[in-house]
């Protein structure tokens, strides 16, 4: 078993525990392999070891990726702020957006999705720490935006997303996560449908799960550090 077979089998055991201890079933919850800075070499391997879902943060790394690994039956993941002038390539060439925040965005990414491909699934990022420093809506702003993206055609609005600020506090964790749970909980009273929560990484994926978690991120679990970024 290589290494990476080896780290994505125990990132699963993890997602299978953590879930158990909820009371949910570990198919409950889909691994999303975050691969960026890694070559296309890691993700075929991790691909060979069963792994079909991958996601990228930078967009010219990730069309790379998309076109060298043409030949696997990928699903690929576009993580983060989405800038006006990336949104066409984004919506050609990735199947989900992880992090829309602005309804012009979304248009543009409506706009661009081509019409023989399935409609892209949308997460809206939220900003549930209040980091200034941190993309995403606010949550006392998040319920017209839901409403807005739920009209656009060639998209398909899934869920909400968050990237708390690091921390060790383990009730500081759950805090986060809960709080973006219970926003989800009130859109869908709201009449939006939702069935997906983004949230957790590495480092806080139980927590994440135990908060009711769909869709995990993790990258340094099973690739290991990252190799220091490239300009985009």
């Amino acid at each position: 078993m290589t290494t990476i077979a080896a780290r994505l089998q125990a990132v699963k055991e993890r997602i299978a525990r953590a879930a158990r201890a909820s009371g949910r079933l570990p198919q409950d919850v889909t691994l999303v392999a975050v691969s960026k800075t890694f070559p296309p070499a890691a993700i075929a391997e991790a691909n060979a070891a069963g792994q079909r879902d991958f996601g990228e943060n930078y967009v010219q790394e990730g069309l790379e990726k998309v076109k060298a690994l043409s030949g696997l039956e990928l699903i690929w993941h576009y993580i983060g702020p989405v800038q006006s002038n990336k949104t066409r390539p984004i919506a050609e060439n990735f199947s989900w957006v992880h992090g829309v925040d602005r309804e012009k965005i979304a248009v543009r990414l409506s706009e661009a999705r081509p019409a023989h491909l399935s409609p892209l699934q949308i997460c809206i990022q939220v900003n549930v720490s209040g980091e200034q420093s941190k993309s995403g809506i606010q949550p006392e702003q998040a319920l017209e935006l839901p409403k807005a993206i739920s009209a656009l055609p060639r998209l398909q609005l899934r869920g909400l997303m968050a990237i708390p600020e690091p921390t060790a506090v383990e009730g500081l964790r759950h805090d986060r996560f809960r709080a973006l749970r219970e926003l989800r909980d009130e859109i869908v009273r709201a009449g939006v449908a939702l069935d997906t929560l983004s949230m957790g990484m590495s480092d806080d994926m139980e927590a994440a799960i135990a908060e009711g978690a769909t869709l995990v991120r993790i990258g340094t679990a099973i690739f290991g550090e990252r190799p220091p970024l490239r300009p985009e």
